[in-house]
């Protein structure tokens, strides 16, 4: 394990931590006034390799070889001139530090980080962390990669097999409740499709419109048709033959040699993808969310009351069914799509082109 020191007088600045891959939602904004919650799991940190944040160039002003070199192959809105590698945080395993009030800009509930890093070491001074908890924006303290270093203090955590991940890990609900900021006398919770899933989503969806070459896809029914189908059928043209993805991975029958695409799982802790022998396009996902396509846990089919049943694990209801039909994130699938090298090719490029008018579609 590791602690964050400041690089400016070797002060601790958070707890005990273990690293974990970042997750796809990391830098989600999601809808509009929404409460949500704290990205990491307390105990837990993770490395974004690119940079974000302030300060921003607009896309008319990177020259396309810089933007290759950065392993950008198609036109983004703009892109950050931050320093990579900044790490990210529960807001609660941070310590030693004091917000910096002119720096405590927000969109309209909270800190957004906009103006730059809003967090000091308490000990020197130096700003060393953004925190992070606007409406619509996932609750995290970023850390300045430089402005801070790393002090080993255990043995590094070394990576659990696949095979004991079945035993520790968990699955993520696909749906869940949402709050937003709603005023005295209006509805401001419901249940909806998991911002998670939507992120996880937008990032594969991209990779299975590289795998399908321009051809029709389809994939297996059910829950991953419900998130997956619609939109490919819309994406991808007609009449030819389709390609063929399945999911895979650990504790699961080796997938069918005929398949084309396999939808595997990200190792939690290292960010790997499960690997495969055959020329199959891996598509990845988060383990959360691939173990719950795998292994859906039953809902009720009844409250109960009193004594718990056997075999009944909750005396809820189940959840409501969401009013909409599943979108993936649209930022996600362009944040994902345009670091492909396949996004330079015209087709991939008249979709990345025409995103506005696939979210009005509802596409996204």
């Amino acid at each position: 394990m590791i602690v964050f020191v400041c690089a400016g007088c070797d002060a601790r600045l958070t707890t005990p931590l273990s690293q974990v891959a970042l997750p796809p939602h990391a830098h989600q904004q999601y809808g509009n006034g929404i409460q949500l919650p704290v990205l990491m799991e307390s105990g837990t940190f993770a490395v974004d390799p690119e940079p974000w944040g302030p300060p921003w160039r607009p896309w008319k002003d990177i020259d396309p070889d810089e933007a290759a070199a950065r392993g950008i192959y198609a036109p983004v809105h703009a892109l950050s001139d931050g320093a990579p590698g900044a790490a990210v945080i529960s807001p609660g395993d941070a310590q030693g530090t004091v917000l910096v009030p002119e720096r405590a800009g927000g969109y309209c509930c909270g800190l957004d980080g906009a103006d730059g890093p809003n967090m000091a070491c308490e000990s020197c001074g130096l700003a060393v962390a953004s925190r992070i908890d606007d409406c619509s924006l996932w609750q995290a303290v970023w850390l300045a990669p430089n402005a801070v270093r790393r002090l080993l203090v255990d043995a590094d955590d070394s990576p659990l097999p696949w095979g004991e991940l079945a035993a520790e890990g968990k699955g993520t609900p696909p749906l869940e409740p949402i709050t937003s900021w709603g005023s005295q006398g209006w509805l401001n919770h419901w249940w909806s499709w998991s911002p998670q899933w939507e992120a996880a989503a937008g990032r594969a969806l991209a990779h299975l419109l590289v795998a399908s070459g321009g051809r029709p896809v389809t994939v297996p029914d059910g829950l991953v048709s419900e998130v997956f189908q619609r939109a490919l059928d819309i994406l991808l043209p007609r009449g030819l033959p389709a390609r063929r993805a399945v999911l895979a991975g650990p504790g699961l029958p080796v997938p069918d040699p005929d398949a084309d695409i396999l939808l595997v799982p990200d190792h939690p802790q290292t960010g790997e993808p499960w690997t495969h022998a055959g020329p199959a396009y891996a598509v990845p996902l988060p383990y959360g969310v691939w173990r719950w396509l795998v292994s859906p846990e039953p809902n009720l089919p009844n409250p109960a009351s009193g004594g718990t049943p056997h075999g009944v694990l909750r005396d809820d209801p189940p959840a409501q069914r969401p009013d909409s039909l599943f979108r993936a994130d649209s930022r996600v699938f362009q944040h994902t799509l345009v670091r492909l090298p396949a996004s330079a090719s015209p087709w991939l490029r008249e979709i990345l082109e025409n995103r506005t008018q696939l979210m009005r579609a509802r596409v996204f």
